[in-house]
């Protein structure tokens, strides 16, 4: 279990970080105690036709594991290159960190990228794990530095047009950090106050539509946000709640406020110019979906702090 963050100056070093608008109205997150809010970060999506939830069909009989990969595929390129490069988070706790007792990645994100490396190779270890800040995580499949992202990163319309996304695996939408001694109950309670959220995210793009406004702090790493809000030099930090669990988790001297006011999916991002990754990613999904196994990923690691889980998947025709 990660250490947990007591004194107020002290930080954890993680080592640098719709069409169809469904309010997520399961179980609100650590203790919110009103309905999510219906609004959506793409606000474009009817006007372009646009639906964030669907996502590419898998294909009708996966391959096996470990065995040959279609010619001529990413899939074959991948096993032929003998690992799977995936761009990833290390510093947002639950879903992508170090850490600091083994060394190693864990979390949500990189668990589910095991398990994409399981249906490759047989094995869920065939993986390079390339840390990317949020902000490059488009650039970096662009690019053609990595095979996929897993960086908890949020389906929308415009980040469509860039690259393509497997099925929803988690559902959050965004809220409000603060300390326990804030009276901020909601993102309009800190108007005109300093917020902190991370550079290149729909959180900040959400920030800055928000009103009444606030003074949105872009930083690089969530863990950037805590440190500031322990600080002093903000007042509050918001993004989806999901990373917000992970935030107070290491401090437990703040608590998440407020509704929800964006309503988020995420996916696993591939260029686009391998659908055939995207049916494969979500063949992957659907088996975990079917198996309970993604159901078991997240109560493992977002038991304790609400309910993510996301609807059966859908697919475009």
């Amino acid at each position: 279990m990660l250490p947990v963050i007591m004194a107020p100056l002290v930080a954890l070093a993680l080592t640098a970080s719709s069409a169809d608008v469904r309010p997520p109205v399961r179980h609100s997150p650590l203790g919110a105690d009103r309905p999510a809010d219906t609004a959506s970060v793409v606000t474009r999506a009817e006007a372009e036709d646009c639906d964030p939830l669907r996502s590419l069909k898998p294909p009708a009989r996966m391959p096996e594991p470990g065995g040959r990969m279609p010619s001529g595929t990413a899939m074959e390129r991948i096993v032929e290159r003998g690992r799977l490069i995936v761009g990833v988070d290390q510093n947002t706790y639950l879903f992508g960190y170090r850490n600091p007792t083994t060394g190693q990645l864990d979390g949500l994100d990189i668990d589910l990228v095991r398990e994409i490396s399981r249906a490759l190779f047989g094995k869920p270890d065939r993986v390079q794990f390339k840390t990317v800040p949020s902000r490059r995580r488009i650039e970096v499949l662009e690019r053609g530095e990595v095979d996929l992202v897993a960086h908890s990163m949020t389906i929308t319309c415009e980040r469509m047009e860039q690259v393509l996304f497997s099925s929803d695996y988690l559902d959050s939408g965004q809220r409000v950090l603060v300390p326990d001694a804030s009276p901020a109950q909601t993102l309009a309670d800190l108007a005109g106050q300093r917020v902190c959220t991370a550079e290149g995210t729909t959180s900040l793009t959400a920030l800055r539509r928000a009103r009444p406004k606030v003074r949105p702090v872009a930083v690089a790493d969530w863990t950037d946000c805590l440190v500031r809000l322990q600080l002093g030099d903000v007042a509050a930090v918001s993004t989806t709640d999901n990373v917000l669990a992970g935030l107070r988790a290491q401090d437990p001297t703040t608590r998440i406020t407020g509704p929800r006011f964006t309503y988020e999916p995420h996916g696993i991002a591939v260029a686009k110019g391998s659908p055939e990754l995207v049916r494969f990613v979500n063949g992957v999904l659907a088996r975990l979906h079917t198996s309970g196994g993604l159901r078991t990923l997240h109560e493992r690691w977002l038991g304790g702090y609400g309910d993510f889980y996301p609807p059966a998947p859908r697919y475009l025709k």
